[in-house]
């Protein structure tokens, strides 16, 4: 059976001290116990892996860390959601912010990267590239040296018709700016997206 209702989210949290909180989202109530347990992992996973990158292996002491989450898309068999960490380092200038998406195609019950939203042999990159280029000369963006292009695994999310292509801090950008995302309506990239994935099933209007 289809599952094109949203999926029940739940808001689960560690704790490592008073100024030391992540928040992440649980999936609960779905028909699917195998898909329930999939999607559940792989978010623990990200989320974990987020802290050792935020915490792991470095000299100074974390100070504070907060970790939060948005549900992105929850429809018509697609959950894409974001999770944020922040942390802030003994004496450092300031805190750093990161970000990172888990897109979920319910459907065929697997977690997306970008070229899985596209037809195969699409170049979905210089399509992307162009059109992220354009609205970085369009929103007047100032960047940190010459846009260069998307990789062929740059993060990204949805958000209804939209796919949202972003970059972390400091990738394109001066830190002042905080993250430049690029939001591209699906109708713009119709003629190379993969019709049974989550984009093609976002273009339906119904």
């Amino acid at each position: 059976m289809p599952i094109s209702f949203p999926v029940s989210i739940k808001t689960r949290m560690i704790s490592s001290g008073p100024k030391q909180t992540v928040y992440y989202p649980k999936a609960v109530e779905v028909e699917d116990r195998e898909l329930q347990r999939f999607i559940n992992r792989t978010i623990v996973d990200q989320t974990q892996k987020l802290i050792h990158e935020q915490a792991g292996n470095m000299p100074t002491s974390v100070e504070e860390m907060l970790g939060s989450f948005e549900i992105k898309n929850n429809q018509r068999e697609v959950l894409s959601l974001s999770l944020s960490n922040y942390t802030y380092h003994f004496q450092a200038a300031h805190g750093l912010t990161i970000i990172k998406s888990l897109t979920f195609d319910l459907g065929k019950k697997k977690l997306c990267r970008l070229n899985d939203l596209f037809k195969p042999g699409s170049d979905y990159v210089k399509r992307i590239s162009d059109l992220v280029a354009l609205q970085i000369k369009q929103r007047d963006i100032p960047l940190l040296g010459e846009f260069t292009g998307i990789s062929p695994d740059q993060d990204f999310y949805i958000a209804d018709k939209s796919l949202v292509i972003y970059f972390q801090l400091y990738e394109i950008t001066p830190y002042v700016f905080g993250f430049p995302m690029f939001p591209i309506s699906v109708y713009d990239l119709q003629d190379i997206i993969e019709e049974s994935g989550p984009l093609g099933r976002m273009a339906v209007n119904n």
